[in-house]
């Protein structure tokens, strides 16, 4: 993301970013689905298996890990963020955060999700609209103002 103004940017929140994962989630149903149909057969329609066997446990898991944070690292978005004019951004700088951030933040979606998604619905409660998996890598997400969120506000003075 090209440096902007903190007053050019607002925070998105938690509809914004609830449609955004909507999408993205459906974008990797297409891929994944038909992939593990044709891996496991029928088997795949009709089992109650948490998981049917290794090629369901990457597809569901390790897969969409690689690509959601290959995309954060690549270009800080995803296709479901990019619909919504999102960016992820150092919350601190505003700058493209850093791989290791990205890393905690993926992780940090299972910190979200254990307690019945309490930090993702955080989103909706934070004045910087982020979720525990924000909270925790230092991340914010941002795009140009045209909605009702509150403008986005960086500390300069703690830049590393």
């Amino acid at each position: 993301m090209q440096q902007h103004e903190s007053t050019e940017l607002e925070y998105v929140g938690f509809w914004a970013r609830v449609g955004a994962s909507l999408i993205d989630t459906v974008l990797l149903l297409i891929i994944i689905m038909p992939l593990l149909a044709i891996i496991y057969g029928s088997a795949y329609w009709s089992s109650t298996d948490l998981v049917l066997g290794p090629a369901h446990a990457f597809f569901n898991y390790v897969f969409p890990a690689i690509v959601v944070v290959a995309l954060w690292i690549k270009i800080s978005t995803t296709p479901g963020k990019r619909a919504v004019g999102a960016v992820i951004v150092d919350a601190r700088t505003g700058q493209r955060p850093s791989m290791g951030q990205f890393v905690i933040r993926y992780i940090g979606y299972y910190v979200s999700t254990i307690p019945l998604g309490l930090g993702f619905f955080w989103v909706g409660w934070d004045p910087r609209k982020q979720g525990w998996h924000d909270k925790m890598a230092g991340t914010v997400v941002v795009r140009r103002k045209g909605g009702t969120t509150q403008p986005v506000q960086f500390d300069e003075s703690k830049r590393t």
